[in-house]
């Protein structure tokens, strides 16, 4: 029977949509952002040596989310322009090959697990605990990482269609085991055995799984939109280069904060271990920030997309201007905590005088960069669900490898590590000039068009 009956994506009223579409995802984030956080408390309960550790293995973590994610940005432009269509084959299709483009990554990072985490290490550090800390994180993440990429697949997939709602239940679910798992695992509670860093790692890839599962179980049982039979799993050339004009840039524009992460881990443990240490609990107190504009992303790019694809030009515009509202309003907030209460932020992390000496001003400086966050993360969404994530890539190459790797090197030279944290604003003060370029140039050529 041919379906016939309106996406709520496109007739229901656009702030009310966003919000319905967005908060199941932007509170399922922030629980996300919450066991990031807390991840991070327990491993710093071993030593400081242990929190280095696994802020250095941040890098290979991000190259991993920006591949599962990258992939259903495409997923979700893709699926999503075709349920505005009308074309559910195409949506079934698309479903289809994301599930077997996504098992072909877990295998690429079941061979970084194996043969590459140790080198990975041993290029940023020759301590030896650090390097037997990390080493036995990295490998349970990465050898395990099927649970990540089932999570991303399948939770894409309800999002698409706009069920953000389940979503929020299968990330909750795998957060709060996660969360519960940690102390058990790290400091052996319960009569289980102290596993010291490995069991941070076994938590948070036992909270994967379960949470891929269940989000497996509700496609199957709530996603009538999306129907996926076992003699369709077989990789279309067409669709395949359809979800990747979308994914590889986006993929590409993650998988830049793995690079830059990395040399910033470089140029800072130059100076200390405390000082990566800084960077890696910087980035655990700024997903607070970021998870809920990310989560707010996940319910724009199908609206975005369902609308664009059915030539509806006002809910289009209408959903972009309430984003960057949100966004800034939620970039205002994080840029005033980081100033107000830094160092009870730090504290969290049994953070000793030298990581307080190191962490305040770094917060400080870095979250000047918010004020002008929100507009290019927003204006970013626009372009992938537009099918133009490439200028978000070209953006996030030049903020973060042309000009923020250079001018934190450069700053590093005058021998002060607070110094460096300036690279920071520096670099999005770039990013808002190009993003309002390429902005004006994509309204010129795509947006003034819709529905024409």
């Amino acid at each position: 029977m041919e379906q016939t009956k309106e996406n709520k994506m496109g007739t229901m009223p656009v702030n009310r949509l966003l919000i319905t579409m967005s908060l199941p995802m932007v509170i399922s984030m922030l629980v996300q952002a919450l066991y990031n956080v807390v991840d991070s408390i327990f491993v710093a309960r071993i030593n400081e040596n242990a929190l280095t550790a696994v802020s250095l293995a941040f890098p290979i973590q991000s190259l991993m989310i920006a591949v599962a994610a990258g992939t259903c940005v495409g997923i979700n432009a893709v699926l999503s322009r075709s349920l505005g269509e009308k074309d559910y084959d195409k949506v079934n299709k698309c479903a289809c090959n994301g599930i077997i483009l996504m098992a072909l990554s877990f295998l690429f990072f079941v061979a970084v697990g194996i043969f590459g985490v140790s080198v990975f290490y041993k290029s940023q550090t020759s301590d030896a605990e650090i390097l037997r800390f990390g080493t036995d994180y990295l490998t349970i993440v990465c050898c395990c990482s099927f649970g990540i990429f089932m999570q991303f697949t399948f939770e894409r997939l309800l999002q698409a269609t706009g069920k953000t709602f389940y979503t929020m239940i299968t990330q909750g679910t795998g957060a709060i085991i996660n969360i519960i798992l940690d102390p058990i695992l790290i400091f052996g509670l319960g009569g289980m055995p102290r596993m010291g860093v490995k069991g941070a790692a076994v938590a948070t890839v036992i909270g994967q799984v379960i949470a891929g599962v269940l989000a497996l179980y509700l496609n199957f049982m709530k996603n009538d939109e999306v129907k996926i039979r076992k003699e369709g799993l077989k990789l279309e050339r067409e669709i395949v280069g359809q979800i990747y004009a979308v994914g590889i840039p986006s993929m590409i524009m993650q998988a830049i904060g793995s690079l830059m992460t990395y040399g910033m881990n470089l140029i800072l443990i130059s100076f200390s271990s405390t000082a990566a240490a800084v960077f890696g609990v910087y980035f655990k107190l700024q997903s607070f920030v970021f998870m809920p504009i990310f989560g707010m992303n996940n319910g724009l790019v199908p609206i975005l997309a369902y609308n664009f694809g059915a030539g509806k030009k006002e809910r289009f515009l209408k959903t972009v201007k309430l984003g960057i509202v949100y966004a800034f309003a939620a970039m205002m907030i994080g840029l005033l905590l980081f100033n107000i209460i830094p160092e009870r932020l730090l504290l969290m992390f049994d953070a000793s005088e030298t990581m307080l000496g190191i962490g305040v001003p770094a917060l400080r400086t870095i979250s000047i960069s918010y004020l002008f966050a929100g507009f290019c993360i927003i204006c970013g969404t626009v372009f992938q669900a537009l099918g133009r994530a490439v200028y978000s890539m070209i953006v996030s190459i030049a903020r973060q490898l042309v000009v923020l790797l250079p001018a934190a090197y450069l700053l590093s030279l005058a021998g002060n590590v607070n110094y460096v944290w300036w690279a920071f604003p520096i670099a999005e003060i770039m990013s808002l000039l190009m993003t309002v370029f390429f902005m004006i140039r994509i309204n010129r050529q795509i947006i003034s068009h819709i529905g024409s």
